[in-house]
């Protein structure tokens, strides 16, 4: 069949097979082509392991640090007639290449949040691993349901408090415009916290110390996004910062058990994801952002930065902010970055989208990862959904 990308709103309901092979392929001749990590960890485990900062993580651990890793992502497989998720190739376009330099990854596609897999998690370190040196949890979810109640919480990206009016992007059709968001609830609020805070990351932490499957020294890294003052209402101050802040005290509740150097948060920049164009602002912001960076020789994706924080920041003198996150988001925000961003901010409209922002690079960025737009990829071509090579 042919595949060819189906979006709606914010969600593409299609992914090729060749493309995003191609996609993990280039991500790792990035990641080859920066040299080796002789000090990384070696058996490494990722929590959302499929795509964005997971999967990076996944290839720097591998092809840079020479690590063995196991991840977990939910994923849904092809048919003869319809594609998969972009995970489920980008897992197995992972798993092809990490075979190439004689590795043997393992990957569990089920529900990261339930203890059922936890357990099996744990019985496959035992077997593959003994124990592990780091846990990078990357999981992006907008449900999840409680392994001991069984209630089920659904997130809600809204302010707190009062309405904001705030200038928004429909991706699809370049029209800038101003919205009203209604606040949330307390009760929306709490299954924010509950779905996107650190509960679930720390029950991860706590399950595998109880297994005895941590090594002496482990780590274990939670990223999150602070942003800019132009995002703030909708993202830090409304109910997903409450939920960020959560980490925050999760990765406290960790080091009270394992070591002061044992859970960081790790702040990243804004990069295109499935999640993030779902949020109001964010994707505006972020067209404006990569145009700024571009032309400043700063801009990254999230392979770059992945590649950074672990070749510049996972010393143990690294500096910490006073939350005791670690910090790479600051190239975004520079003064000289936030300075130009600020500048345009109040002059975007639809007319002077294209001069002020970059909305093809956004869009590009989009269809990437679902492995469209990849140079190289006969796009014309039939495929087998259920194949990757």
């Amino acid at each position: 069949m042919i595949i060819e990308p189906r979006v709606r709103g914010f969600i593409c309901t299609t992914a090729h097979p060749a493309g995003c092979a191609a996609n993990v392929r280039e991500q790792i001749g990035y990641v080859v082509g920066k040299g080796a990590i002789p000090e990384s960890p070696k058996r490494v485990a990722v929590v959302g392991c499929s795509t964005g900062y997971g999967l990076a993580s996944r290839i720097v651990s591998t092809f840079a640090g020479g690590a063995d890793t196991i991840g977990v992502s939910m994923e849904r497989e092809p048919s003869a007639t319809r594609s998969g998720s972009a995970g489920w190739y980008n897992n197995r376009a992972f798993e092809i290449e990490a075979g190439k330099i004689g590795r043997a990854p393992v990957t569990l596609e089920g529900d990261g949040f339930s203890d059922e897999l936890k357990k099996t998690f744990i019985e496959r370190v035992r077997e593959k691993f003994g124990q592990l040196d780091m846990l990078v949890y990357s999981m992006a979810a907008p449900v999840r349901t409680d392994p001991v109640t069984g209630k089920t919480w659904r997130s809600a990206i809204k302010p707190l408090g009062a309405p904001v009016e705030i200038k928004t992007l429909n991706t699809e059709t370049g029209e800038v415009y101003e919205t009203t968001i209604a606040p949330a609830s307390e009760d929306e609020a709490a299954a924010t916290v509950a779905v996107m805070g650190g509960e679930d990351w720390q029950r991860w932490i706590d399950q595998l110390a109880d297994a005895g499957v941590l090594a002496p020294g482990f780590r274990t890294l939670n990223y999150t996004y602070i942003g800019s003052e132009l995002t703030w209402p909708i993202y830090w101050n409304g109910t997903l910062g409450r939920a960020k802040v959560d980490l925050d005290r999760k990765a406290e509740a960790i080091r009270g058990r394992l070591g002061e150097d044992a859970a960081r948060v790790v702040a990243l920049k804004a990069v295109v994801t499935q999640a993030s164009s779902a949020i109001p602002v964010v994707p505006l912001y972020g067209t404006v952002l990569f145009k700024v960076m571009k032309q400043l020789g700063l801009h990254e994706g999230c392979i770059e930065q992945i590649d950074r924080l672990f070749r510049t920041r996972l010393g143990k003198d690294v500096e910490l902010d006073d939350a005791k996150r670690i910090r790479v988001d600051d190239w975004e925000l520079s003064p000289k970055v936030q300075t130009e961003v600020m500048r345009r901010w109040p002059l975007l409209t639809t007319e002077t989208l294209g001069e002020l922002a970059d909305l093809g690079e956004y869009k590009s960025q989009f269809l990437r990862l679902f492995g469209f737009g990849i140079d190289g990829v006969d796009y014309a071509g039939d495929v087998d959904p259920r194949v990757v090579t």
